[in-house]
């Protein structure tokens, strides 16, 4: 028995599609969303209710506030030990989520240079005054590969990037993940649609999403402390509906500019699991989706 990994995309279809082979195959369901880690934040990250999850078992669910960091290396390692006790116990563990470094951390092995607190808040100071481009234009002239991988406006990856050079002396580009050796022989799922189906789900989940009431959602994790998380505010949603509430934009233009967003964040999530020629993809609007995805499975029989 090994784990089944369930990746992709958003909006594919990987979470039903990862409770019905935890129920075929009596396993337990282990989110890979970086989002969803969060408690409180349902709506905008299309959390499965408990209803939809049918008394499967989901792990790695609501374990930060949305005022803390999500960690990559805090993830690999506990979600790895879920992992290892489910297999010990004779229980199928099936990953599932769209984020790709979190899914890569847990199945690869990866290692994560270490952090100092005093490096990081001062970069993150920087970044406050400065701005990402500042710093961003810093990091091209100290790692150009580095530069191309991380986007201008991102200022968190800018600044661990920047953490990491001073710390270890190398390029941040050094330690980016690559493809393998992978810890376990996972089974490795991936769930796509045609572009234009997708982009129309897309449209049609968040317009689902604000109907559902995620600006209440939003001005109820406010008070938790949500524009003090560094992750978690930055949520696709969460954010465009900050920027609503403060005034710089309509409630409709953030639900325009989070569809604009989530599209662009597809794209990103195809191309970093289409490099990996482990997945077997499928096709999830299928009408036997389960049963073909089933049969990837060795152990099945």
């Amino acid at each position: 028995m090994t784990p089944i990994a369930v990746v992709g995309p958003t909006a594919t279809g990987k979470s039903d599609l990862a409770v019905a082979l935890a129920e075929r195959f009596g396993g337990e369901v282990v989110n890979a969303d970086a989002m969803q880690l969060y408690r409180g934040m349902d709506i905008g990250t299309a959390k499965m209710t408990l209803a939809e999850r049918r008394g499967i078992p989901h792990h790695l669910l609501d374990v930060l506030s949305v005022t803390e960091t999500a960690s990559v290396a805090a993830y690999q390692r506990e979600t790895r030990a879920v992992i290892e006790d489910l297999l010990a116990a004779g229980r199928p563990p099936v990953l599932v989520g769209g984020s790709g470094l979190y899914v890569q951390a847990v199945l690869d092995d990866l290692k994560f240079p270490g952090t100092d607190d005093a490096v990081r808040e001062r970069f993150e100071a920087e970044l406050a005054s400065l701005g990402p481009e500042a710093l961003h234009q810093r990091l091209q002239t100290l790692d150009p590969a580095a530069a191309i991988a991380i986007l201008p406006s991102n200022g968190r990856r800018i600044v661990r990037a920047l953490e990491v050079i001073e710390l270890t002396g190398q390029p941040f580009s050094a330690n980016l993940p690559k493809p393998g050796p992978a810890r376990y022989d996972t089974v490795q799922i991936g769930v796509d649609r045609e572009v234009s189906e997708l982009d129309s789900r897309v449209d049609l989940r968040v317009d689902a999403m604000f109907a559902a009431g995620l600006e209440d959602e939003v001005r109820a994790l406010v008070r938790l402390g949500l524009r003090d998380g560094k992750t978690a505010s930055r949520a696709l949603g969460y954010q465009q509906v900050l920027s609503a509430m403060d005034g710089a934009c309509t409630i409709d233009f953030a639900a325009e500019e989070t569809k604009r967003a989530t599209r662009r964040f597809v794209r990103r999530q195809r191309s970093w699991f289409r490099r990996d020629q482990r997945i077997t993809w499928l096709d999830g609007a299928r009408p036997d989706l389960v049963e073909a995805a089933g049969n990837l499975v060795p152990w099945s029989s």
